[in-house]
């Protein structure tokens, strides 16, 4: 979800004002994504690497965090959305955990989109992450190295509980996959818009779908005859 920060300066507003205004463009996304019947929707909210900024704005990312799974909770499950999330999760601060934890325990009945949040989040962490785990199930005897394939490594992964995604969108422009979803991503479409995040919407979502609709998707194989 690029754009936050550039969306706040070409208005003369400070980077949390960018944020605030990112955190609605979720909220609408969500909802669009719910009446267009999307079954799993995947946001790249905060990642590895976004440690590095300065103390004060990770400091309010994660104010903003606490403070959107606590009053956007009741719309949520208005809205029938099962809430989850993936990554390093504890390397967060204690009351963004617990608010998660709320969420993901109140939502856990709802049969409608899964909304998956990646926080301190990195594909290429996660890839590590299995490696690590499937060596420890290798060492303690309760998998043998034959069997490991693709469809094992998929089953150690953060997201072994939700299909590979079929679309991935980037705003602002930007053409790299920014170290998300390195491994599930392999055969997504991807749609590309110069819309800064505070600015995505309906019609932007709109949009990637009916492109995404004109795509043949092979996999490999060659077109039908």
């Amino acid at each position: 979800m690029d754009g936050n920060g550039r969306w706040a300066k070409e208005r003369g507003l400070s980077r949390s004002e960018g944020h605030r205004a990112g955190a609605e463009a979720v909220r609408r996304t969500v909802e669009a994504c719910t009446d267009v019947g999307i079954e799993v929707l995947t946001l790249y909210a905060f990642s590895s690497e976004n440690w590095k900024r300065p103390k004060a704005e990770v400091e309010a990312l994660m104010r903003l965090l606490e403070r959107f799974l606590t009053d956007k909770l009741d719309e949520i499950c208005e809205r029938n959305v099962r809430f989850q999330a993936i990554g390093q999760l504890d390397k967060l601060p204690k009351r963004c955990q617990e608010a998660l934890h709320r969420a993901i325990a109140k939502t856990a009945e709802n049969t409608g989109l899964t909304l998956v949040l990646a926080l301190s989040y990195g594909g290429r962490e996660e890839i590590v992450d299995a490696t690590k785990s499937i060596v420890r199930h290798v060492a303690e005897g309760h998998l043998d190295p034959a069997m490991i394939n693709t469809e094992v490594f998929a089953a150690h992964l953060y997201t072994r509980y939700y299909p590979d995604p079929d679309l991935l969108v980037r705003t602002s422009g930007e053409l790299r996959l920014s170290n998300f979803l390195l491994w599930q991503v392999s055969y997504a479409e991807i749609f590309v818009t110069k819309k800064l995040w505070p600015d995505f919407g309906r019609d932007v979502l709109d949009e990637a779908i009916e492109e995404f609709s004109r795509r043949e998707r092979r996999f490999g194989d060659v077109s039908p005859p």
